[in-house]
């Protein structure tokens, strides 16, 4: 009997995406059956101190300090990256060239020139690749995927409409962060968000065709830690329109500045036969409307998620017993998991990244 494979990962960040990614890690394997034992060898950051402490909370065996130590260590199997934005093309790269899978947190890259860059590093090297747009794997948008693909809305899709709203920044009193500085970030809401929802859009409508935009920055200036003001140079909020290839029309709005909306992410989809709505802060349901229906009993109706025979589900909690945010990142881990040991194409991998990362900058473009 063959000796069952031990992948060794290493995960690079250790603040919230690198809590919501340790997590995963560590439950993936106790939910699931993979293919192979997960070791968790490495997180690496820059504070000392608080790496020390994310390795011991979070399940990691030790902490490391260097990034290049990580794509230098020959026991390393898989780097997870969970860093500010400007530092996912190089990381990316050096850990393509030494052999390692990738598991990269959205957006791929600041821009396309970046991701292109990665996206031909992988694919010289031929190691396993994937950008983490976790919302793909809520069973409730899985289930909407599997709906379209079977044609309960119709063999046409009319309309694809998404909104992801938070109020973080809303305080014009918040203080400068990596997230408001185009250098860092890329971009403002439109990458942080707004990927997300570009992201579904193409997975379960289509690729895009062409979009018109406009965005804002509300606040102009924000207080630095030295209590010196510095420009903001991203998108506070963006609103799109555009045309998916198939002919569907799109809509899209992500804003930052949406008081009383913490992280609200919904579509609406509607085809030739009906329409499907879904709404992350109820993300167990998914709401679905059947023209087919006599007109007695027409309306929408809700799907709760957690059946058996809903994806993900039957490896959780019994019917009606719920799953939460964090259960997104465990499915992507599994995924990927599977992806590596029996060798077939991870899904969304860094090309797919791409594609989202050039649809960010046509509507940056348009957004001037």
């Amino acid at each position: 009997m063959p000796k069952r494979r031990t992948l060794s990962v290493a995960l690079l960040g250790t603040k919230f995406m690198g809590r919501a990614h340790s997590n995963a890690w560590r439950q993936a394997p106790r939910f699931f059956d993979l293919p192979a034992d997960i070791r968790m060898a490495a997180i690496c950051g820059r504070d000392h101190a608080g790496t020390r402490r994310a390795a011991k909370t979070l399940g990691w065996e030790r902490a490391v300090y260097d990034w290049k130590a990580v794509t230098a260590d020959s026991s390393i199997d898989i780097v997870d990256i969970c860093t500010p934005n400007d530092a996912h093309a190089e990381i990316a790269i050096a850990a393509a060239r030494a052999g390692k899978a990738i598991l990269c947190e959205k957006p791929l890259a600041r821009n396309s020139t970046e991701a292109r860059r990665m996206v031909d590093a992988v694919k010289r090297s031929r190691v396993p690749n994937m950008v983490c747009f976790n919302y793909r794997r809520v069973p409730a948008v899985a289930l909407t995927k599997e709906m379209i693909d079977t044609g309960e809305i119709g063999d046409r899709i009319y309309h694809f409409r998404a909104r992801y709203a938070q109020d973080w920044i809303a305080n014009e009193n918040f203080p400068m962060v990596w997230r408001l500085q185009s250098k860092v970030a890329g971009s403002g809401a439109l990458g942080d968000i707004g990927a997300h929802i570009i992201d579904l859009a193409r997975f379960l409508v289509g690729e895009i065709a062409g979009v018109s935009a406009v965005r804002e920055t509300f606040v102009k200036r924000r207080l630095t830690k030295n209590r010196s003001y510095a420009k903001v140079d991203v998108d506070d909020a963006v609103n799109v329109v555009g045309k998916f290839k198939n002919g569907a029309m799109l809509s899209l709005e992500a804003t930052r500045f949406a008081p009383g909306r913490k992280n609200q992410l919904s579509f609406e989809i509607n085809g030739s036969r009906g329409s499907l709505a879904f709404d992350l802060e109820k993300m167990n349901r998914l709401r679905f409307y059947d023209a087919r229906d006599p007109e007695y009993a027409r309306g929408f109706r809700d799907i709760i998620v957690t059946e058996p025979n809903h994806p993900y589900i039957k490896n959780w909690w019994p019917a009606g017993h719920i799953i939460g945010y964090e259960h997104s990142f465990v499915h992507t881990i599994v995924d990927f998991v599977d992806a590596i040991v029996t060798r077939r194409p991870a899904q969304p991998d860094f090309a797919d990244g791409l594609k989202t990362q050039r649809i960010l900058d046509l509507i940056r473009r348009a957004a001037r």
